[in-house]
């Protein structure tokens, strides 16, 4: 029996834009026909010809990274069968390149998996968010552009939130909230594809013997079906897995976070825990567990009434200088 499948909600902009408290969401939505005006998503529309000579009046010589599999990994990035190497390789290439490899293969019957991942949109085709872009209220956003064939990114997170629009083609995005970690059996977190640790669960053929409780993780999973011009808003730390289901595929996403620029990736807390703490004996773990819930998790400004506002150092409020402080600080132990 097939499970039913949960689908993301769908939501309406307002006067065309997203209000405030849409882009603060903690679960995802979808938007219909969001930027359903952009000249690109227009040219898709007409044929994937069409908006690759779009794409390509804004080129001017930029290079690329770009990731190339062979047919036989049905365009799914990821690890080899001993999870020491992966089954696809980068270049570094002319965008004009890739998109004329792009085109050649959209004649083949059992093409390779060509994919540019997470490009600046203003770096590689300058020009192009004059005429196609979505108003964020002011958000010091990162725009990128993701252009391939039929491709599938494995399941993970990101810090930010993230804003992705199909501009050409049409994708399914999967997703997961973050409390299912212990149900994706999620792969290594410093040797990964493209630098975010991944589930090794195949989305589209869940292996059950192999990954029992990602059944679990299926009954929480939602499903967006997207096409050209349609957003997808997924909150920071949630799980997805993207597949791209046309022979030519234009994605736009911006990226934000909601914290200050100089609070660092907690997952530099994450990897210095491993480090410090994961192989203390189990009541030094519980000790460190309760330090971390009174200063960090469960903070109470009743904790520090005893001492004085000025005499707080690290404890007091985060701010640039304070952030500067720590960093030194903690490089100066690190380097000891």
């Amino acid at each position: 029996m097939t499970a039913a499948v949960n689908h993301v909600r769908e939501v309406a902009a307002v006067d065309g834009r997203l209000p405030d408290e849409m882009l603060r969401a903690t679960r995802p939505y979808v938007v219909r026909g969001l930027a359903a005006g952009w000249p690109l998503v227009r040219a898709g529309r007409e044929s994937a010809a069409g908006a690759e000579a779009y794409v390509r009046g804004f080129y001017r010589d930029a290079t690329v990274n770009a990731m190339l599999g062979p047919p036989q990994i049905g365009g799914r990035f990821f690890y080899n069968d001993a999870i020491t190497g992966f089954n696809f390789h980068n270049v570094r290439a002319r965008l004009d390149q890739v998109l004329d490899e792009l085109a050649t293969h959209r004649a083949r019957p059992d093409p390779g998996a060509i994919y540019v991942g997470s490009t600046s949109i203003d770096g590689a085709l300058p020009g192009l968010r004059a005429e196609n872009d979505v108003d964020l209220g002011g958000r010091d956003a990162l725009a990128s552009i993701w252009i391939g064939n039929r491709t599938v990114v494995a399941t993970h997170y990101d810090l930010p939130d993230n804003l992705a629009v199909v501009a050409v083609g049409e994708r399914r995005f999967t997703l997961f909230p973050p409390d299912q970690l212990k149900n994706l059996y999620v792969g290594p977190l410093d040797f990964n594809p493209a630098g975010q640790a991944i589930s090794l669960v195949d989305v589209r053929n869940p292996d059950l013997e192999r990954f029992p409780r990602y059944a679990e993780a299926m009954a929480h999973a939602e499903v967006a079906e997207m096409g050209p011009g349609d957003a997808l808003f997924i909150p920071s730390m949630w799980w997805h897995h993207v597949e791209a289901l046309s022979a030519f595929n234009v994605l736009v996403n911006y990226w934000w976070r909601q914290s200050p620029d100089y609070m660092d990736t907690p997952t530099n807390a994450l990897m210095l825990a491993i480090l410090t703490m994961r192989e203390l004996p189990p009541e030094q773990r519980r000790a460190w567990q309760e330090i971390f819930r009174h200063y960090i998790f469960e903070p109470d400004a009743e904790h520090l009434a005893h001492l004085p506002e000025n005499a707080r150092y690290a404890l007091a409020p985060l701010d640039d200088d304070g952030a500067r402080v720590l960093r030194g600080q903690l490089l100066r132990r690190i380097n000891r």
